[in-house]
């Protein structure tokens, strides 16, 4: 009878940024109000279906943390051992963090913006060098090596950052039977979930996340996907998706 194992990855919940139709990426930005609700649900949601979990992955951004603790307080389970990595960042945007992406859309265009936001191998606009020197120098990247800190990102080098962390802890741990949380965000997740299912570059430009959903995967031994399942109402789900993908449209 072949092994199966289970990993549950969830986006952070609306931030304040989200909720304003910004570009984020690594801007350290909270949960709105309904971020830390959505942050919630997904923890009662996973508590009402009896996941345990043996420890936690997330960012060191804010948004991912709050969700994660939020998460884990409505499941009872802050002993939890949680491990933070700048691995699991979003994709970094450069000069478009802090952008309006609907102003963005009017001004570029909504193709131009969709590469941008949805691409594989297209980068954004790269930071600037103060910029890039100012955030190099925050406490939460102290660890990083000089060369890995990025001016922006596309999906592809997304992956590349976050495969270490995956090949090297988390994928060894759930073929030893432990059972993996991962709260993280929009771009580094999709990163994740286009490794796991081996989605082409078409397929992936098309897939939204929503925020506060956990995603359930069932793996086998080689940590193929046997299936995979959103927690929470179809029709909710299909509508945040939805939501997702019109960020950077243009007004009509």
């Amino acid at each position: 009878m072949s092994s199966s194992f289970r990993l549950v990855v969830v986006r952070h919940g609306e931030s304040q940024w989200n909720k304003e139709n910004r570009f984020t990426g690594w801007v350290d930005i909270d949960l709105s109000d309904k971020g830390r609700e959505e942050a919630r649900k997904a923890g009662r949601l996973m508590r009402d279906e009896g996941f345990l979990f043996d420890c936690a992955y997330t960012s060191v951004l804010k948004r991912a943390v709050r969700t994660l603790w939020l998460g884990l307080e409505e499941m009872d389970a802050m002993y939890l051992p949680v491990q933070t990595s700048w691995r699991l960042n979003e994709r970094h945007y450069g000069a478009l963090q802090g952008l309006n992406k609907t102003e963005t859309a009017e001004k570029y265009g909504e193709q131009q913006v969709k590469i941008w936001r949805r691409s594989y191998d297209t980068p954004p606009p790269l930071l600037s060098e103060e910029d890039y020197k100012k955030q190099a120098a925050e406490p939460r990247f102290r660890g990083v090596g000089k060369g890995e800190l990025p001016h922006g990102e596309t999906l592809k080098s997304t992956l590349t950052r976050l495969l270490p962390l995956w090949e090297g802890e988390m994928a060894p741990q759930i073929k030893r039977g432990k059972n993996l949380l991962v709260v993280a965000h929009g771009n580094s997740l999709r990163a994740l979930v286009q490794h796991l299912e081996k989605m082409s570059e078409a397929d992936i430009m098309e897939l939204n996340i929503p925020t506060g959903t956990p995603l359930v995967y069932e793996l086998d031994e080689a940590l193929k996907v046997k299936s995979k399942s959103y927690l929470g109402d179809a029709d909710e789900i299909a509508r945040a998706q939805a939501a997702v993908a019109n960020q950077g449209k243009a007004k009509t």
